[in-house]
């Protein structure tokens, strides 16, 4: 691994989680792939993208619960997989992306019990993405999307912390606007919501269109063909062996463009901007 910037005890972490994820999926025939920043370290770079700081894989929906009925009794005593509407017994939003982190009690040499995302372990964790149908209907497609980024808006007036000055212009009224009106709606029925919506088409069969449903608002909006999650392969990364999608290129240019071209250097920054990282085997 390069640890050229800072990034080898995190990157190590996360990988030990996502052959965790590969250990399990094989054992039970579920299909993922990996996702995002990880898909694309994965063609690249051959493992992590160096300056990455988190893991990404999706799943369809029928692989993510056939995952979810399973992954508790499977995983490694170290770590746990959390449902979003676990967190703080379902009453504090963060997103609606299901995680498997790492106990705190095996981070944490005095096995304190402090929020697994909070402070400078924030990203020891695998992010797990839910593809879901879109209806056939344009103008179906669009009523979804935009209700999902209405839930997300409103549900941001249950976070712990809102960082308003994240946001610009038209996009930080909008913010500041619907997370006031959502504070009205207790979260866990936001995340009823979100979970009704984003199944809402799962029995369809005249779908061929699908997208992340818990993506974050400014990514909703990417939809992919369901061709694309029939065939899996094998690849490997780092010193393991995961799963992508044998369509990753198909994925790769309609979320990154000219993905093989890398950033400039000024870019090529974590996204989370967390570097100090302590594992504790």
């Amino acid at each position: 691994m390069d640890n050229s910037y800072g990034m080898l005890a995190l990157q190590k972490a996360n990988l030990y989680i996502l052959q965790e994820i590969d250990r399990i999926c094989k054992k039970y025939k579920i299909n993922y792939t990996l996702d995002s920043g990880t898909l694309l370290g994965a063609i690249r770079h051959g493992g992590f993208i160096p300056w990455d700081d988190d893991a990404d894989i999706a799943m369809t929906r029928a692989n993510f619960e056939a995952f979810r009925r399973i992954v508790k009794r499977e995983l490694s005593d170290k770590l746990e997989f959390i449902m979003p509407n676990e967190f703080k017994n379902g009453k504090v939003f963060y997103d609606f992306t299901p995680r498997i982190i790492y106990k705190p009690s095996a981070r944490h040499k005095d096995n304190d019990k402090r929020d697994p995302y909070e402070g400078k372990l924030n990203h020891l964790w695998v992010d797990i993405f839910i593809l879901d149908k879109l209806p056939k209907s344009k103008l179906l497609q669009k009523f979804v999307l935009f209700n999902q980024k209405l839930i997300y808006l409103f549900s941001m007036g249950h976070r712990k912390k809102l960082e308003l000055k994240k946001y610009k212009g038209s996009m930080k009224l909008a913010v500041l606007f619907f997370s006031i009106l959502g504070k009205i709606i207790p979260m866990r029925r936001l995340f009823k919501l979100q979970d009704g919506l984003s199944k809402l088409f799962y029995k369809s069969r005249k779908s061929t269109t699908w997208y992340y449903s818990n993506y974050q608002p400014d990514y909703i909006d990417i939809k992919v063909n369901k061709d694309w999650y029939e065939k899996y392969l094998n690849i490997k990364f780092e010193d393991a062996t995961l799963s992508i999608i044998d369509e990753y290129d198909s994925v790769l240019h309609l979320v990154y463009g000219d993905y093989m071209t890398p950033p400039p250097k000024a870019d090529r920054v974590p996204t989370h901007g967390s570097t100090e990282i302590e594992i504790y085997e």
